[in-house]
């Protein structure tokens, strides 16, 4: 036991010591699993890293990563932002809150053709910010109702990060994109139920609600929206259905949003070879990410690691509820300092075996893990959407995540509820299976 103490001291000492010296993460992952393999077992080093980094590389479900990303990139060069705003601002113009409930449900919409949290932020803002700063919507809830509904990128499918997880966890990708349905919209339901009562609990700060809108007007105002839609719902439908594995119906995406582009003339050849670049860079990243990843985790399993730390906390006694509390503190201390991947494939080799000896479901844990990364998102010094609304409003930090902090809280509202009721999260892919 203390030789494992030691090696994980050595550990947590490398890799915070690495990444506070600016080192890339995923340099730093094969860094720390390279040394922890030299010092402190006899494997041979060298052999075994390389054939984790070959065997790590070339899995059949990284394939979907990729094509999703690309999906997201045509989508996003297309000129969905303007189309969605009109389309939504006509449905929800005469609710309490108005428009910026077009933040909330344009962030929803984002969250399902991107799958990336900053992505959806950035875009949504660009677009809503302006508008509602035009019409006298108070700044800290137009910027809070972004940072929140921001962070669904990460949730509503096809989120990056639950691949991410799904290949590091060896979990159904599929299973954890149906898992997400319910509490993603769950989410929205209360980031919109906390935007009604705040804006009627302002009330003269409040600019005036929109005239009414004819139904037939409504609809004409959702027609340009709908092909992004139909093509989100097929994509996830068809996993749903049991039609296509992701990485089918993720090719299908990719053909279906260079078709769309096309017929709303937002494809051109500089669009697109921008787009394939952009896709190329992220995969990249979040490939040698989880490569270096499993180099750490092998090097963590030859010295024991997870299996003594199981035992120890398997030896206190924790109820499964402290456990997820402790390693929920855990991870959104963690989220001040890192991004989400970073954070799944640091922390997956220790805290998974944890997880599956207090008989904890793995999809379920991936939810949850999901949930707390997105609150991460939004927490100071180093959310990363706090600093993405930075440069679309101007706004300070500080300013920023004291308007995104209600929506925080809503977050650890929906960790509580999909704890006490799992079946949120289990109940459709059970019904896969």
């Amino acid at each position: 036991m203390e030789s494992t103490f030691l090696a994980a001291s050595v550990l947590i000492v490398l890799i915070f010591g690495l990444l506070a010296s600016g080192i890339w993460v995923s340099v730093t992952l094969l860094v720390v699993g390279m040394a922890m393999m030299q010092f402190f077992t006899s494997a041979p080093m060298g052999s075994l890293i390389a054939s984790t980094l070959w065997d790590s590389s070339w899995g059949w479900a990284l394939t979907s990563l990729p094509l999703f990303i690309w999906m997201g990139e045509i989508l996003f060069r297309s000129n969905l932002s303007a189309d969605m705003f009109r389309g939504l601002s006509s449905w929800v113009g005469r609710l309490p809150g108005g428009l910026l409930h077009v933040n909330v449900l344009g962030c929803g919409v984002m969250a399902a053709i991107t799958g990336s949290s900053a992505v959806t932020c950035a875009t949504i803002g660009r677009m809503s910010v302006p508008e509602l700063d035009r019409r006298g919507y108070p700044k800290a809830l137009t910027i809070g109702t972004l940072a929140g509904s921001g962070t669904l990128g990460l949730l509503i499918p096809p989120s990056i990060i639950m691949i991410v997880y799904g290949v590091t966890a060896e979990q159904s990708i599929a299973h954890l994109f149906i898992g997400g349905i319910l509490p993603g919209l769950l989410l929205i339901g209360l980031f919109m139920a906390y935007t009604g009562v705040s804006s009627i609990l302002r009330g003269d700060s409040m600019p005036a609600r929109d005239a009414v809108t004819r139904f037939r007007d409504k609809l004409i105002a959702l027609r340009s929206l709908l092909p992004a839609v139909g093509l989100i719902v097929f994509v996830i439908g068809s996993i749903y259905g049991g039609f296509a594995t992701p990485t089918e119906a993720a090719a299908v995406g990719v053909l279906g949003a260079l078709l769309l582009s096309a017929l709303g003339r937002a494809l051109t050849w500089a669009s697109f070879i921008e787009g394939v670049m952009s896709a190329v860079r992220t995969s990249c990243m979040i490939s040698f990410i989880i490569a270096t990843a499993a180099c750490l985790s092998i090097a963590v399993a030859f010295v024991d690691l997870p299996r003594e730390l199981a035992q120890w906390v398997n030896g206190l006694g924790l109820s499964p509820y402290v456990l997820l509390t402790v390693l929920a503190a855990l991870i959104l201390v963690m989220g001040c300092f890192l991004e989400g991947i970073s954070i799944i494939v640091l922390t997956s080799s220790v805290m998974l075996p944890m997880v599956e000896t207090a008989g904890i479901n793995l999809v379920w844990f991936g939810i949850f893990l999901v949930i707390l990364i997105e609150a991460a998102q939004i927490t100071p010094p180093v959310g990363f959407n706090l600093f993405v609304l930075q440069g679309v409003t101007g706004e300070n930090i500080l300013t920023i995540a004291k308007a995104a902090f209600p929506f925080f809280l809503l977050l650890l509202v929906l960790l509580v509820i999909i704890t006490i009721f799992p079946d949120l999260v289990l109940g459709l892919p059970r019904l896969m299976s």
